[in-house]
């Protein structure tokens, strides 16, 4: 019995130990067809891989084909645009010329004019001008191949000259689209006071306007940035006049020359002489303007730099101080409105339509966007102004709706609104500890805000001698000790009022067109205004930020006059942009003044000497707004090319 089941037993471990055997087996096999599987797949991989390399090169191969093109593309316009200028220049030379010979034509004949018995005779050679036909009736006093004692030649004369007319506005019509603006827009409804700043302001863009039209994409843009000459405009491609056309309107006037403002009250005619120590220019004396003559070609390497698309010429008359590169090219979707830096100068905030948008400096990333969303979608709504708090932790933003809107950043949402304005915001600054901000309006005040209640203080222009009572304020700025606002506007003049009272100190006079830009020096004792005469000015208010309100007492339309002190003076003219000046800013160290232009470039100022060390073009429009960095040599500009940038300078 018990070897039965012993033998039982045995009987089964042989068949027990293959069933053990098998397992293993199995279990290889499955591995195997799984790794057959994998190493299928990976060869799959590989080829769709290698595919995807082919493509990869394929598209590189066009993409750098398509960047020589378009480097051709942008040399054939560099050739053009400069053959374009030579041309202009000539039919400039030919209209100049004609209109002399025209001149003297008509005293022609004795000096004594055309003769009333020969006016039945006389034929048009031009714009209420005539000439005689008769051989008798006196001849042209000069030799021209157009001219002939025959009718008949003076008849294919006279058609030539109206040809070449024609051609002449044409040309300057197709160069400057924004002549006939005023003609054209239509007229603004909501606030017929506008009329006049609409012509005025230019393109901060236009911020006088009701609305702005929408520029092409920058991919559009005409034209590679090029430096406006005398005699070129500087409107930019891009830029048109009518509610259907594209661009950011430029005003169309030009600045009042010297007989205007002569006749002018608002135009100091005798300007003081500079200061004491010796270090400044005579207002009588142009500064120092970048010169005329100087070509970029012709210019030594060691005047100029080139980039990509920008170059910068140094003045060869002044020692080479520093180089700029251009650190990030920042695209928006529509008009560079402002550019601000944070007071660590780590972050820069632009402004454009509808959007403010926060860049980290270093890196050039897009930190945040931010928009009020319970606005309506309709029309534009042009952000103006934008500035930090001190503590970075808001940003507030000025627009067209009349409203500032404080951020908060790292919530995305708007803290507080201030409402008070009656039109469009245009600038904003913080005072240093961060409690007060003011503000710029075209409704002719400045408002002082409290954060922390939210009160306000209105600052008022109401002089009875406001050159046409427009009085907009385009431009604000506190000084460095808290003590004073300081704001530009339409009318030419620059004022400055006391914060705690809110009074009226002083009117500083001396600009020739709409003042577009004020920035207090870092030490407070200087101030640099921008004007739409194409000039800066550099005025001593060191005596004010010292005496400050001080043996004052309060004089006509709510000033202040001052007993013994002389009032602050405007010690440096800044002259040697070719359009207006839409924006100034003083470096950190207070060496440079920096100021942006209609003309498209960028210019860098010896604040000690008002002499101009360097040029800088990049952008393909208006330069609207710069700003320098508070702790570092870093520009950032933005423009009507729907481009900021941010540039280093050492």
């Amino acid at each position: 019995m018990s070897g039965s089941s012993i033998y039982n037993h045995r009987s089964l471990q042989p068949s027990g130990s293959s069933t053990v055997a098998a397992g293993p087996q199995h279990s290889i096999t499955r591995i195997n067809d799984s790794f057959e599987a994998i190493r299928n797949e990976f060869e799959v991989l590989v080829n769709e891989v290698g595919v995807v390399r082919s493509q990869r090169d394929d598209f590189e191969a066009k993409v750098g084909s398509q960047v020589n093109e378009l480097n051709i593309i942008r040399q054939s316009l560099y050739e053009l645009e400069a053959q374009h200028g030579k041309v202009r220049q000539q039919y400039e030379e030919e209209l100049s010329r004609l209109r002399s010979e025209n001149h003297a034509l008509r005293q022609g004949g004795g000096g004594g004019g055309i003769p009333p018995s020969a006016s039945h005779s006389s034929a048009t050679i031009g714009p209420g001008l005539a000439g005689p036909t008769s051989g008798n009736g006196g001849v042209p006093p000069f030799n021209d191949p157009y001219f002939s004692r025959d009718s008949r030649d003076r008849g294919d004369r006279d058609a030539r000259e109206r040809e070449r007319n024609e051609r002449i506005e044409r040309d300057n019509r197709e160069r400057d689209p924004m002549r006939d603006r005023d003609r054209d827009r239509p007229v603004d409804s909501r606030d017929p006071k506008r009329l006049k700043a609409e012509r005025m302001k230019s393109d901060r863009p236009d911020i006088f306007s009701p609305a702005l039209p929408k520029l092409p994409p920058p991919g559009s843009s005409s034209g590679p940035p090029q430096p406006s000459g005398p005699g070129q405009s500087s409107s930019g491609p891009g830029l048109a006049s009518s509610a259907s056309s594209h661009g950011v309107p430029i005003p169309s006037h030009p600045p009042p020359g010297p007989s205007s403002a002569a006749t002018s009250p608002m135009m100091d005619t005798h300007p003081p002489a500079s200061s004491s120590s010796g270090a400044v220019v005579p207002i009588n004396t142009p500064g120092g303007g970048f010169p005329d003559e100087i070509d970029l070609s012709s210019l030594p390497p060691e005047y100029k730099r080139e980039g990509a698309d920008w170059f910068i010429m140094y003045n060869p008359k002044v020692e080479k101080a520093f180089n700029i590169n251009l650190v990030h090219t920042l695209m928006h979707e529509s008009v560079v409105c402002c550019v601000r830096f944070s007071a660590d100068g780590r972050f820069l905030a632009t402004g454009c339509n509808r959007t403010a948008q926060i860049y980290d400096v270093k890196t050039g990333f897009k930190t945040c966007v931010l928009v009020d969303e319970s606005v309506g979608k309709s029309g534009d709504l042009y952000i103006r102004s934008v500035c930090f708090s001190p503590d970075g932790k808001y940003l507030a933003t000025g627009a067209e709706d009349k409203q500032i809107r404080i951020w908060d950043i790292q919530k995305k949402r708007i803290r507080n609104i201030f409402d008070g304005h009656q039109q469009e915001i245009y600038s904003l600054d913080f005072s240093q500890d961060g409690r007060l901000i003011v503000s710029g309006s075209g409704d002719k005040t400045a408002r002082i805000w409290d954060m922390v209640d939210g009160t306000s203080k209105v600052l008022t222009i109401n002089d009875p001698d406001s050159l046409n009572n427009d009085a907009g304020v385009t431009s604000v700025a506190i000084s460095p000790n808290g003590q004073f606002v300081a704001a530009g506007s339409l009318d030419t003049v620059v004022r400055i009022w006391d914060v705690t009272t809110g009074m009226l100190v002083e009117r500083l006079r001396g600009h020739r067109d709409s003042v577009y830009s004020v920035a207090f020096t870092p030490d407070g004792k200087g101030l640099v205004s921008g004007s739409l005469d194409k000039t800066l000015k550099y005025w001593d208010v060191g005596a004010l930020m010292s005496n400050g309100i001080k043996g004052r007492k309060e004089g006509a339309n709510g000033s202040m006059k001052r007993d013994g002190d002389k009032q602050s003076q405007c010690t440096m003219n800044f002259m040697g942009h070719k359009d207006y000046v839409l924006s100034v800013a003083v470096s950190h160290d207070g060496h440079w003044v920096v100021s942006g232009s209609k003309d498209r470039g960028v210019q860098f100022w010896d604040s000690k000497t008002a002499v101009v060390q360097s040029m800088l073009q990049g952008h393909k429009n208006s330069v609207i707004s710069i700003d320098l960095s508070p702790t570092a040599n870093i520009l950032a500009t933005g423009s009507g090319d729907w481009q900021a940038r941010i540039w280093s300078y050492n």
